[in-house]
């Protein structure tokens, strides 16, 4: 008598409706996961959703709010009840504002905090219960070459809050590397995103690449093209590590000498 063949693993992907995050999706979805694209942007999830479902794949859009724990409670048991499982957590969604140190807004650092910090807690616990029910599954967070060094000025939040991703990562690798799960960062250089386009003046972007080896900005694709190494059958041995895909330009140091 046959065995059934076995469902299709599970993947939720926070910020996935655009930027790094919609990569990561469309890479996902074509390994052959289902994909939940979790996002405040319903308008670019859906369309998201419904362009990966006209290639045949599985995918669904679904509203999340990181910084909420009852939006988060919410999403995961809606996964759970649709799906019974979650296999892959990669937390894309972060926010970012550049306020000199002295005059830093209190309510600025809180926010990013919530969200970057805080969201990638409550998703990854959410989603680590239902991965050790099957004791395999993979974390990955995106973090920041500016959560390894300071990246210009301005980024007391950011920086702040990339550097507790790492730290994050770690502490949920040791704690679950027993139950067949792993937990990594993704740290980015500068990156051509939505975001980086609001967030970086023409004057930074050229500083910026000029202190790069490679001498450009980085593509989403290269940037999800090291997360699916992390979620791949591959990396089971890795876990706990922090991967700068940057150009080189953590080791890079004092260029033009």
């Amino acid at each position: 008598m046959s065995q059934s063949p076995s469902p299709p693993r599970v993947a939720l992907v926070t910020g996935g409706a655009k930027g790094i995050g919609e990569e990561v999706c469309r890479r996902v979805a074509a390994r052959g996961l289902k994909v939940w694209i979790a996002d405040l942007d319903m308008v670019n999830a859906r369309n998201l959703a419904a362009e990966l479902q006209s290639q045949g794949a599985s995918a669904e859009a679904i509203e999340l709010d990181v910084s909420r724990p009852e939006s988060v409670n919410a999403v995961f048991a809606q996964v759970e009840a649709v799906d019974g499982r979650c296999d892959v957590l990669v937390n894309c969604a972060g926010i970012a504002k550049v306020f000199p140190f002295l005059d830093f807004p209190l309510d600025n650092f809180v926010a990013t905090m919530a969200v970057n910090v805080t969201g990638t807690l409550l998703c990854a616990q959410h989603a680590a219960r239902l991965m050790v029910r099957h004791q395999w599954g993979r974390i990955v967070n995106v973090a920041s070459v500016a959560g390894l060094r300071a990246v210009g000025s301005g980024r007391t939040a950011y920086g702040t809050s990339k550097g507790a991703v790492v730290a994050l990562t770690r502490q949920m690798a040791v704690e679950l590397a027993e139950h067949g799960v792993t937990a990594n960062a993704v740290c980015p250089g500068p990156v051509d995103t939505p975001m980086t386009r609001e967030l970086h003046t023409e004057q930074f972007k050229r500083e910026y690449s000029e202190a790069i080896p490679m001498g450009r900005y980085g593509t989403t694709a290269e940037i999800a093209a090291a997360v699916m190494y992390f979620v791949s059958e591959e990396a089971t041995y890795t876990t706990g590590i922090a991967m700068p895909v940057d150009g080189g330009f953590l080791a890079s140091g004092a260029r033009g000498l």
